[in-house]
This record gives C-alpha cells, structure tokens and sequence, in this order.
C-alpha cells in the first residue's frame, strides 16, 4: 500500500495582536510570537515526519494588507517546506483577498516569485499536485467575491441574502462540474475556504469581513472527493465521515470566544493504490501547544466582610501562569466598596495577560435614559456608554465599537 501522507491546517491570522505585550527588544507583540511558534510546531511536524503534501485553507494573515513583518515571517516558513521538497498548496482566504479589483493577493507573490514546489489556490479550479509518493487533484474554492461571481447587471434588485443565494447556486454548480471532470484513479481532495451551514462557529464571526454565502455540507461532501478540507471556521469540528468533511480550524486562540476550543491540524493518509471505489482515508487531529485563556468568575455573598479575600481564595484554585485570563465578580452593591483591585491584580500577575476585572454590581438600581433625551443621542454613543457600564475593557471596546461602526455604516 502506498499513502499520500498530507497536512491539512486553516486561518492562521498572524498579526492578531489582542492581549499581548510588546517584547521591549523587538517591538513585535508576544501575540506574534504565539501565532509563531505553533506555525513552527507545524512546520517542524511536516517535515519531521516527512508527510507529501501541506494543504493551507486561506488567511494567511489577519489583515488583508499585512505588514511586511508578517509577510516574511509568514514566507520564512514557506521556505522551509519548500527546502524541504514538501509541496505546498496555499488557498486564498477572505483575509487575504484585497477590496479592490486588480489588487493582488497577499499570497500571489510566491506565484511571482516563481517560488519552487508552491501553488496558489485563487482560482475555482483543479489543480494536479506532484508528491513524492504520486499526484493528488484538487479542487480549489478559494474566497469568492461577489464581483468575481456576479455583474452589476446580476445584482441589480437583489437584497444582499438574494446575492448569496444565487453565489451558492452558481459556486455548487461549479463544484459539481469540477468533481465530475476528475480522474478517478487519482486521489482528489477538496480545499475549500467556506462557511458550511451545519458548522459551528465561534469568534471568528467577529472577524468576517462582510456578509457570509453559505453552502450546505451536501454540496461539497461528493463521492468523487477522497477528503474534504475546510478552512474559514476557527473551530475544529467533523461535518462528516464518507469522505471525511473537516474544519482543521486554527492553531491559536484569537480570543476568549475560543477559550475551550482545541486548536491543531490534520494529518490524511489517502490510499493512492486501490480504485476509487475500495480507496481508505485516515485522518487524525494533532493539537499544538496554543495560549491559554481562562475565565475565572466568582459571586460575592452579600454577608462577605472581606470579599478581596474571597476573590484571591477563588485565583488560588486555579493556575494562570503565562494565561490569558479575565476575573468575573458578582458583588453585592454594599459590599463593592470593599474590594481592592490592586490586591487582586497583585494576584493575577504571573498571568501572561490580564484580558480584564470587570465587576457585575447586584442590587444596584441603573439610571435610564429617558425617551425624550434619548431620541436625540447618537446610535454609537448610546452604545459605547452602555459597554461602560457594563465594565467591559478598553481593548474589547474597541473592538466591538469598529464592528458597530461597520454596521451603522452598512446600513
């Protein structure tokens, strides 16, 4: 029996920066490092274990216009697995796809680089990759745009579910088409950077960049596929076994929305020998080493005569070094006063970040804006002052007053 042995990992995001420290040496962001290292953990794995194929299922980055440190250490990596004679097979992410028609990619330099063993996946198209161990097709959907996909003419008239819709007819037509062309005595796999409707999803929903079209499981799941390799959703979840369906999901936490989530990769294994027909798949989840986050909430009992006490009693239980944490406190109104935020801040500092301390005050009346004032505040700042008084940190503001702004201007 022969194997074609290939890696399959998804959404790498590197320049998340979000709950880290700027390394005073460097001026690059532990939070780099993270994204990094688990990178490297990957590379070493393909390498080590000398598998056929690494499959990469879009952004790259998480910019679509990364900065040129991102851009070398993203290609350092690259280089590695091409030293190395491992091909490498790089899927265009939404992140990687430029707003402006005519700009180029933040992974087309490799293709004009005319770098040695890796192909860019930017076109909805078969590709037939040489391995050491024989050729592997793939069926590539990279991110569509919905002007790569549809004239004005299309659109016009169309609410923006009616553009998905028809993208979803058109994209599933075109998978088929793909899948039927295929050689069937050749292993082929899937590469798609998509949202799946069974999937599961988690913080990445609040870094989409625009709407979503989604495809049904049915639509990409064909007999004519021996894998089907997903990228776009930060969880790993298993969308189905004949063939295999999977979202390798990230290799690091972005967020605390992705606290309990279990990051790594997919290694297949795809009998290359037997017909279509008697052909077996393997395939296995290997977890990487990612940071850490943890929630730790505790409620204050109205009686507590020393609550700070009880909160550090509460982070004792718990290992936070080199964590990302944030402290949840329900305290009494009348006994809020007794809290010493240094003492407990004293306390979480082995941690590697303090994602936040917020403090949900019980029995204590919240004054409303009346209808009449209301009426002539501003959307945005009712609702920045709504997430200052529910004690929410100023990174994670930020954060959610850019998505607001994306909304209130879409509208």
């Amino acid at each position: 029996m022969i194997s074609i042995r290939i890696l399959h990992f998804a959404d790498l995001h590197i320049g998340v920066e979000n709950y880290g420290r700027t390394d005073p040496e460097t001026g690059l962001s532990s939070r780099l490092r993270d994204f990094l290292e688990t990178y490297d953990d990957l590379v070493d794995y393909a390498i080590k274990t000398e598998v056929d194929l690494v499959l990469f299922c879009g952004d790259a980055y998480k910019s679509r216009d990364p900065s040129q440190t991102h851009q070398r250490e993203f290609a350092l990596r690259v280089a590695r697995l091409s030293r190395a004679g491992i091909p490498v097979f790089l899927l265009v992410g939404n992140h990687d796809t430029p707003h402006v028609i005519g700009r180029a990619t933040a992974l087309e330099i490799f293709n004009t680089l005319d770098v040695k063993n890796i192909y860019i996946g930017d076109t909805l198209k078969t590709y037939v990759i040489n391995t050491k161990s024989g050729p592997v097709q793939i069926v590539s959907v990279p991110w569509i745009k919905r002007s790569s996909f549809l004239t004005r003419e299309d659109t016009r008239g169309m609410s923006p579910d009616e553009i998905n819709e028809d993208i979803q007819e058109r994209l599933t037509v075109a998978i088929q088409n793909e899948a039927e062309k295929l050689d069937p005595g050749l292993p082929a796999v899937f590469s798609g950077h998509v949202t799946i409707s069974q999937s599961v999803t988690g913080s990445e929903q609040s870094m989409m960049l625009g709407r979503d079209h989604v495809l049904l499981n049915s639509n990409v799941a064909l007999p004519e596929f021996d894998y089907v390799a997903l990228g776009h959703i930060h969880r790993h979840q298993i969308l189905g076994e004949n063939p295999p369906t999977v979202y390798s999901g990230s290799l690091q936490r972005v967020d605390f929305g992705e606290e309990k989530d279990e990051k790594g990769f997919c290694v297949i294994e795809i009998d290359s020998t037997k017909p279509k027909s008697e052909r077996q798949t393997r395939w296995e989840f290997i977890k990487t080493n990612a940071r850490r986050f943890l929630t730790i909430s505790i409620a204050i009992d109205i009686l507590d005569t020393d609550p700070t006490i009880s909160v550090l009693k509460e982070i004792e239980k718990h290992s936070i070094e080199e964590t990302i944490v944030r402290l949840r406190i329900k305290v009494p109104a009348s006994v809020e006063h007794l809290l010493n935020e240094r003492e407990i801040r004293d306390a979480l500092s082995n941690a590697h970040f303090i994602g936040s301390i917020s403090k949900e005050i019980l029995d204590r009346s919240r004054p409303r804006i009346g209808d009449a004032y209301s009426k002539g505040i501003p959307t945005r700042t009712i609702l920045e002052t709504y997430f200052r008084t529910r004690d929410v940190s100023d990174d994670r503001l930020n954060s959610l007053m850019n998505k607001a702004d994306e909304l209130i201007n879409s509208e």
